[in-house]
């Protein structure tokens, strides 16, 4: 399925979703979609909209989608025009705009919610029977493929920081295997050279090893520091 399938190089998180949004008109019995997600501070931003973005920028303060979020559940569906007392802003907002019922469910890995998948209907009442189960599928299906593709991107990330970690280990011994040549000493005594350098001069020790390396340095200039 082309919401879980995320292993791609051009991989984007926002075009996922907005493909998301797009499905959910396709299937769904809804004349706007739209989707709240989670950045890495727990802050809610909206990412993706099909019709109606300014019904997700009102619930600051209150909203289905806030709401649904929060508790980690499915809120809805709800008829606006009879029980929009409980979220009176966002009420009134959507009424105005032609919206007259609405839900929302989550995207959720357990019980903890990444974000909301919120859907906008221009009549009042119920959707269609089956249709919040299959937009909880659709939210499911998405939900997979945003904590992979996040999954492969942690991974990376460790990948280069153990790589870089690993090379500034390799120099820094290549640097004290040049001093201690030259000056003829151990390599605790070159070591303790390099490291004192770097402190004085606030320089990174791998930076400072490259530097002696290369003979982009006087070494001379550690022996007598």
């Amino acid at each position: 399925m082309e919401l879980a399938d995320t292993l791609v190089d051009d991989f984007q998180e926002t075009e996922f979703l907005r493909l998301l949004a797009s499905r959910c008109l396709e299937f769904l019995d809804a004349s706007g979609a739209g989707l709240l997600l989670a950045d890495a501070y727990g802050k809610l931003r909206t990412v993706s909209v099909r019709t109606q973005g300014a019904l997700l920028d009102v619930q600051r303060d209150g909203g289905p989608a806030l709401e649904c979020f929060r508790a980690a559940r499915v809120v809805g569906p709800v008829d606006l025009t009879a029980d929009g007392a409980r979220w009176p802003r966002f009420a009134e907002r959507a009424v105005g705009n032609g919206v007259l019922a609405t839900y929302a469910v989550p995207l959720r890995r357990r019980e903890t919610a990444l974000g909301a998948l919120q859907l906008f209907r221009t009549e009042p009442g119920a959707p269609r029977s089956g249709d919040v189960a299959l937009a909880q599928a659709l939210a499911d299906a998405a939900t997979i493929g945003i904590l992979r593709q996040r999954a492969i991107a942690r991974s990376g990330l460790l990948a280069s920081q153990l790589q870089s970690a690993l090379d500034s280990r390799v120099v820094v011994e290549q640097a004290k295997g040049v001093l201690a040549e030259r000056w003829g000493v151990g390599m605790d005594t070159a070591f303790g050279a390099l490291r004192r350098y770097a402190r004085t001069h606030r320089l990174r020790l791998s930076e400072l090893a490259r530097q002696i390396v290369d003979n982009s340095l006087d070494s001379d200039a550690l022996r007598d520091n």
